[in-house]
């Protein structure tokens, strides 16, 4: 028996020499500097492994010794010098304009968002939308961009997950101690620490405002676990995704309203605001009650707001759009909504959903107050523009505000060191900053193979390595035998990595179909039942802990590994995070990807495989629909089956054949002389030639400032001059055209001829009544679709605003449209009548359809189609 046992810390002194060692911990900076890590790792990388790769615990916990001994070291301070001197230049340079997207310094961009990944040392992110969202924040600071973002302080953060024998996964939250994160108190004018307050049902939180430092850029962390606040309002920030609804929505509230005060208060001025996910939405309600407050009416205020506002959805089903029940929503927003000076009702529809009307739908509420909208593929603009397709109603959803930008993945960050010493060697060392450069893809092709294969394989050797440690520690910890490990890791061997490794890790949920491979075990089992063509499948990922059929899939692959037919051929290894992430896609030779389509609304992981020459196997769904040119990977066509049975089966027996008929073989189709195939190594090539220099964040983060921070920032500043001048039009233009909308009529004066001649000219009056609306108040269009025509075109314009419409031809998807604006006659008209005419030749010969329509207009709109009306002749 022993008595009470008391923790103590004895914190380790850095010697002055390398006393800036705190320094580099406490930029996320190091999160993608190797060279910084490094330094670490020459400390005790056995340690920096113990502390889960947290630099500022480890600096505090290594032995005194190391440190003293690293401050003589020549080579040691040889490489600290070097970081240095390659950190202070990085910070130099400071956030600036942007020119290409016409922003200045000051137009500086607020990006929301709930959740962060910048390093699996940092929790506050759960999957994809978080490291996507580090990913922005990373890039950001790489191009200077001016941007400030905006999250939660998660103390406990996302899960630690462990998987126990039965295939369990076990859960555990460890607790950030402040002082253990790369964080530091945001100070107020006169020096001390800073909090704003945030009405949660009627109490006033206090929310402690942190700052982190990703490179450049800062990220404003909100705190409600401090002693100033009850106990129930504490654990509000404290789990990530965990707790109830009225949980949740609580967390929405302090990221969105907080989270405005938060910058206000810290002296930031942003001049565009985007809401990336649902989740954020509440900061535009923040915004309108600060401007309602400072005198500008309601309509106005949503209008100015509005314009300066982005919004991007993530979610590709509307089941996994946050929703809350009405009156829930109203016992927090009750006073809220008296200082905006607005009903109940008018307040509710701004996040009304026709599918779900007795929900408030965070989605809706972003839409309602933005005006510039996308989803993160193609694929996925098209189903959102569709799911969303309620706030526009007239409107056809291909045409609709809803568009998309393709994520893509922060290189420095995802790309193992040894390919990016090569490309340093073959393709220049400027390589880095030239990726949206189209003859990367050539220099990558023309390395020689014998050096990108045995890059390949020391890459792939390293992986096996970690992994086998980590597998190592997982068994012994579930109390397997020595004898079965040593069968278990057989295949993992890095001294030979020539086993063919398939990887599959990302979050489980159901639709990602992490067990289709096991629909036919017997098939399975005959593509890996060969000793000389052996295949190794390694399964990671996470189910969140209140998704039960997400864990069960966890325990059908463990179910399956344990089957003496796939015992060391099917591997499943705990702890995922983004270190383990990272160790998969640079690692395995093949990156399998199944979901059911079309509901991968991008996903980035296959992108990180790519990078690193790993060769995508996946539905064609997401990114790689359009990433897949047929010599760089494979894609999977996904069934057409309505029967979900049908079609897993269907996807499933697609699987195997690629897998039997194509990977394997190729895999294993080896020169004699060299040991490796080279049609493998070709696609290795061509997989990270066609991805690397096009899915990278400097691209997508350029789509972003050019087709929607820049846009945002000029419309913002448009309405907002002159005392909101135009704001205060636009929102009584609106208010008008509404209030007519239902007396506008359309009237065809004439026939129309079904057959012309090719140098024929087509003419159409239109008699349009305008309810009491001037002519320029309604643009009358005329829609033509190419029907039966030969496959020549005229050159397509990608469509980008009011301007365009008028001018002529755009894309929609992939048909050709032109879309054509009629004419009003001179004069006073008829009355409320006026005739709208035009004369137009066809650009296409071959059977058309066309179409008339009547939408509101005004050269104020962000969009031509954001109010929503149109009328059909």
């Amino acid at each position: 028996m022993t008595g009470k046992s008391f923790p103590l810390e004895v914190e380790a002194r850095l010697p002055a020499k390398i006393a800036r060692l705190a320094e580099l911990g406490s930029n996320f900076w190091y999160s993608w500097h190797r060279a910084t890590r490094q330094l670490v790792f020459m400390l005790d990388q056995e340690l920096f492994w113990r502390v889960d790769r947290n630099p500022r615990v480890f600096l505090r916990c290594v032995d005194q010794r190391r440190l003293d001994n690293a401050a003589e070291n020549e080579t040691f301070l040889g490489l600290y010098r070097k970081v240095l001197a390659e950190y202070d230049a990085y910070l130099e340079q400071g956030l600036d304009g942007y020119a290409p997207a016409q922003l200045e310094h000051e137009d500086l961009v607020a990006y929301f968002c709930a959740e962060f990944g910048y390093h699996e040392s940092f929790p506050i992110y759960s999957g994809g939308l978080g490291i996507l969202a580090g990913d922005h924040c990373k890039t950001a600071s790489d191009m200077r961009l001016p941007f400030v973002a905006v999250g939660l302080l998660y103390r406990s953060g996302y899960f630690k997950q462990l998987i126990d024998r039965h295939g369990n996964q076990l859960v555990e939250h460890p607790y950030l101690r402040a002082g253990d994160g790369p964080v530091e108190p945001v100070k107020t004018a006169g020096g001390n620490d800073l909090y704003v307050t945030c009405p949660i049902k009627g109490h006033e939180v206090s929310v402690k405002v942190w700052r982190a430092r990703v490179g450049r850029v800062p990220v404003m962390l909100l705190d409600t676990d401090i002693p100033e606040n009850e106990p129930q309002h504490q654990e509000i920030t404290r789990v990530l995704y965990g707790g109830n609804r009225e949980h949740r929505i609580e967390q929405e509230i302090v990221l969105g309203i907080a989270g405005v005060r938060a910058l206000l208060s810290a002296g930031m001025q942003p001049r565009v605001w985007h809401i990336n996910e649902g989740h954020a939405a509440f900061q535009a309600v923040e915004r309108i009650r600060g401007l309602v407050a400072g005198g500008l009416d309601y309509a106005a205020a949503m209008e100015a707001v509005a314009a300066s506002t982005v919004f991007t959805t993530h979610t590709p089903v509307a089941a996994g759009h946050d929703m809350f029940d009405r009156d829930l929503v109203l016992s927090h927003f009750d006073d809220l909504i008296g200082e905006l000076g607005i009903s109940e009702d008018q307040f509710l529809r701004l996040g009304e959903n026709s599918n779900h009307g007795h929900e408030f739908n965070m989605t809706r509420l972003a839409i309602s107050t933005s005006r510039l909208i996308n989803g993160v593929s193609r694929i996925h603009g098209q189903v959102s523009s569709e799911i969303c397709a309620s706030a526009w109603p007239d409107v056809p959803p291909r045409e609709n505000p809803v568009g998309y930008v393709t994520n893509g993945v922060h290189v420095p960050t995802f790309i193992e060191q040894g390919w990016a010493n090569l490309l340093e060697q073959h393709v220049g060392p400027a390589w880095g900053s030239q990726l949206m450069d189209r003859s990367l893809a050539k220099g990558i092709e023309d390395i020689p193979d014998t050096r990108f294969w045995n890059v390949n394989q020391r890459v792939k050797g390293n992986m096996l390595t970690s992994l086998r440690k980590r597998l190592e520690r997982q068994y012994q910890r579930n109390n397997v035998s020595d004898a079965h490990i040593h069968r278990l890791l057989k295949y993992l061997d890095p001294e030979d990595p020539s086993v063919l490794t398939v990887g599959f890790a990302r979050r489980f949920a159901t639709y990602k179909r992490a067990t289709l491979l096991f629909h036919d075990l017997g098939w399975l089992q005959q593509l890996v039942d060969h000793d000389e063509r052996p295949v190794v499948f390694v399964f990671a990922g996470k189910a969140h802990p209140a998704d039960e059929p997400g864990q069960e899939l966890l325990r059908r692959v463990h179910e399956i590994s344990n089957q003496p037919p796939f015992v060391g051929k099917v591997i499943m290894v705990e702890g995922y995070d983004m270190g383990l992430g990272r160790l998969l896609t640079a690692g395995v030779d093949v990156w399998l990807n199944t979901p059911i389509a079309p509901m991968e609304a991008s996903g980035t992981s296959g992108m990180k495989a790519a990078i690193n020459g790993t060769v995508n196997l996946s539905v064609l769904d997401g990114w790689w629909a359009e990433a897949y040119d047929g010599t760089n990977g494979w894609g999977m066509p996904p069934s057409a089956a309505e029967d979900p049975a049908e079609r897993d089966r269907e996807d499933a027996r697609t699987l195997y054949e690629t897998l039997q008929d194509e990977v394997i073989p190729l895999y294993y189709d080896r020169h004699e002389k060299h040991g490796y195939s080279p049609g493998w190594v070709h696609l290795s090539k061509r997989s990270m030639a066609t991805v690397l220099p096009h899915f990278n964040s400097r691209r997508f983060l350029n789509d972003y400032a050019v087709g929607f921070y820049g846009p945002a920032c000029r419309q913002g500043k448009l309405l907002g001059a002159d005392n909101f001048a135009v704001a205060k039009d636009l929102a009584r233009w609106k208010h008008k055209v509404r209030e007519a909308w239902p007396h506008v009529s359309l009237q065809l004066q004439g026939a129309i001829p079904l057959r012309m001649p090719v140098d024929g000219t087509l003419s159409v009056a239109v008699q349009v009544a305008l309810g009491g609306l001037a002519p320029e108040d309604v643009r009358v269009e005329c829609v033509v679709h190419r029907e039966l025509c030969s496959e020549e075109s005229v050159p397509l314009q990608r469509f980008a605003g009011y301007a365009q419409v008028a001018d002529g031809v755009r894309e929609l998807d992939d048909d050709l449209v032109m879309v054509v604006p009629l004419v009003p006659d001179s004069g006073s008209g008829d009355g409320d009548q006026r005739t709208y005419r035009l004369d137009m030749q066809s650009p296409w010969t071959g059977q058309l359809r066309f179409e008339i329509r009547a939408v509101p207009s005004h050269p104020h709109l962000a969009h031509p189609y954001e109010l929503g009306l149109m009328r059909w002749l």
